[in-house]
């Protein structure tokens, strides 16, 4: 019966580690199988698929909204500070993807830094925010086409929506027939699409440049009166310009697309991070122009909600000026609607690499070197989501899944700088290598990590390996010297993991505590000071340790390091935890569904057909000799 129990007890404490199993990093040593994803996209590439993932239809309403209810004048500082709270999440994708430039994102780094189980919740939180911010996008095509033309029945009568009585059902083929067009685009090759990308971005920034210079223009005439007001610059006050800045703070997502491209870049160290940056720089700079002049040219509560630009061009009798405005927003949708699609069979295709997902969507076409299988597979998905259904009601989730990305990004910055991961996952058929150079290798290689090959016995350095007496009197010294530092890293680096362990609870117990607003004022001010006091003292802990040296190893070194680490990843980890949890609570059952059913999926497949589920874990330090050994013997 002892037995038994000491059978179940190591089959469940096999399985509770193997769902905190993680990857190993990129590296020289790492050669993936078939064919690979063609390396064409520059620094420019990958800038155009940013921002036309980021500026869509969105901020040609948003001004009018978030003015009129939230900011008045100051919508120019919403946007600045939302801008800012973007770039930390920036600063910590741009490390990541210049260490790790494998398709995958989020997933991908998360895979690396924190485990399987993890990873898979991101991947599939991104899966379906791909999928609905795409058909969502899709979706609000055809009314700004028909504004465009003059009215739907300006349109083609195959593409007008119409309604399916039996069902009752608004169904919208016009936003179908953009789906498929720009899932054909994206399969014949990541140039041709990107190159499309551009084209279209650079339309939507012209028309921008004209809603800047054409309204500048005009309010120079009229006097800025928006801003002649005796509400003053903050009418809301503080607190409502900050709100502003919550809502505005949405159409800053999708600087993150740059990273879906990862692999297919041409320097990665240079051009992520490069295009990264000036994504998020070039859509801060043009939100705030536009803001700049929008609310200046009329006083803020006159904005119409709906249409605030094209509005204000009409009020200065410019009514010409509404057709550049719709262009603008429809070639935005445009770009948004292929930034949304491209990274989502990227994505599926690092998955299936993984194991978790099934090989089909692995395949990479030989021809357009692409992942055809799984970009038609997103692409059909998305374009019958489009089709049929009104996912407007549903976009709260896409926010769910980009917010929880940039936190786990920001944890894994933090884990990356103090506890890097220190075993990698071999696959078995090097386990005779591996068990070569444990052979080999004396006391000084392994040290205290020799547990990790079977708990054999460290093999001592023999006194005939010294020349002379001296060295051998001294070596009791020099070997205690390096147990010493051996001791104090594994006890700096549980600190380490401990107080990051700390700082996400206390983050967790100080938003939830901001957000239950139906909880009484003084609880939730209790818990909210017990999570800022963890959060605080867990900070300072992290900010007193030494980051651990093997980060300057980890992954492809030399490219973008983010700065004031704990501080600003910390910073990344509190406000979007904030903004996850002011989300409405259909929202997260919704997700909570969503969720469930990608555990039991991963629990039911992902977990057995894992390519970790046989790897052999080696300390790190001891890569380079074992696949050394490997390519010796192989030649």
């Amino acid at each position: 019966m002892q037995k038994k129990s000491e059978v179940i007890f190591s089959k469940c404490s096999r399985g509770l580690k193997s769902l905190v199993r993680r990857k190993q990093v990129d590296s020289i040593h790492v050669r993936r199988e078939g064919h690979q994803l063609a390396r064409k996209l520059s620094a420019v590439d990958l800038t155009a698929i940013g921002v036309g993932t980021t500026i869509g239809a969105g901020v040609y309403v948003l001004v009018g909204t978030v003015a009129r209810e939230h900011t008045g004048p100051a919508l120019t500082v919403s946007f600045l500070i939302a801008g800012l709270a973007a770039a930390l999440s920036a600063f910590c994708y741009a490390e990541l993807a210049s260490r790790c430039p494998s398709a995958g994102s989020a997933y991908h780094y998360t895979y690396i830094c924190i485990g399987e189980s993890v990873a898979w919740l991101i991947g599939w939180s991104l899966i379906l925010e791909y999928t609905i911010g795409g058909s969502a996008i899709a979706r609000g095509i055809s009314p700004n086409l028909a504004l465009f033309f003059g009215g739907e029945d300006k349109l083609p009568a195959f593409l007008v929506r119409h309604t399916i009585p039996q069902l009752g059902v608004v169904v919208d083929p016009c936003a179908a027939v953009l789906v498929v067009i720009v899932t054909v685009l994206l399969c014949a090759g990541i140039k041709e699409s990107s190159l499309v990308q551009t084209i279209v971005t650079t339309v939507n920034v012209c028309a921008m440049l004209f809603i800047i210079i054409a309204g500048g223009y005009l309010a120079c005439k009229t006097g800025w009166v928006g801003y002649e007001l005796h509400s003053g610059f903050f009418p809301f006050g503080v607190n409502g310009m900050l709100a502003g800045s919550a809502v505005v703070f949405f159409s800053y997502i999708g600087f993150d697309a740059v990273t879906g491209a990862a692999e297919e870049a041409k320097r990665p160290l240079r051009d992520l991070p490069l295009g990264i940056g000036m994504t998020l720089s070039l859509c801060c700079i043009l939100y705030m122009l536009v803001s700049v002049v929008i609310v200046g040219l009329v006083p803020y509560y006159s904005l119409n909600p709906d249409t605030p630009i094209s509005s204000v061009f009409s009020a200065n009798e410019m009514q010409w000026a509404a057709y550049i405005v719709t262009a603008g927003a429809v070639t935005a949708l445009c770009a948004s609607l292929m930034g949304s699609l491209l990274p989502q069979p990227r994505l599926l295709m690092a998955m299936a690499r993984d194991g978790l997902l099934p090989s089909f969507f692995s395949d990479i076409s030989t021809h357009t070197q692409v992942p055809v299988k799984s970009t038609v597979t997103a692409g059909i998905l998305a374009a019958a989501l489009a089709f049929f259904m009104d996912v407007s009601q549903l976009s709260g989730m896409v926010s769910v899944g980009t917010l929880l990305a940039f936190t786990v990004v920001a944890i894994s910055i933090l884990i990356l700088r103090y506890a890097p991961p220190d075993k990698v996952p071999l696959p078995s058929s090097l386990q005779e290598y591996i068990d070569s150079v444990r052979m080999q290798l004396d006391d000084d290689s392994l040290g205290t990590e020799s547990k990790t090959f079977n708990d054999a016995d460290i093999v001592k350095q023999s006194s005939h390996q010294f020349e002379d007496g001296e060295a051998s009197n001294q070596y009791p010294l020099i070997e205690k010297q390096k147990t010493e530092d051996k001791q104090n890293q594994r006890r700096r680096r549980k600190i380490a993991v401990w107080n990051i362990a700390f700082f996400c609870t206390g983050v967790l117990v100080l938003t939830s505590a901001t957000s239950a607003e139906y909880l009484p004022s003084l609880l939730r001010f209790t818990l909210g000071a017990v999570g800022a006091a963890i959060l605080l003292c867990s900070l300072i802990v992290l900010a007193c340790l030494n980051q651990d040296e093997a980060r300057h190893s980890f992954g492809h070194a030399g490219g973008f390091l983010c700065p004031f680490v704990p501080f600003l990843p910390g910073a990344c980890i509190l406000i979007n935890a904030y903004l996850l949890f002011s989300l409405g609570a259909g929202t997260w059952i919704r997700v909570s569904i969503w969720l469930i059913i990608g555990t039991l999926i991963y629990i039911f497949y992902g977990w057995s057909h894992s390519s970790l589920t046989n790897a052999v874990y080696v300390p790190m330090a001891y890569l380079d000799e074992i696949y050394r050994a490997s390519s010796i013997h192989q030649l």
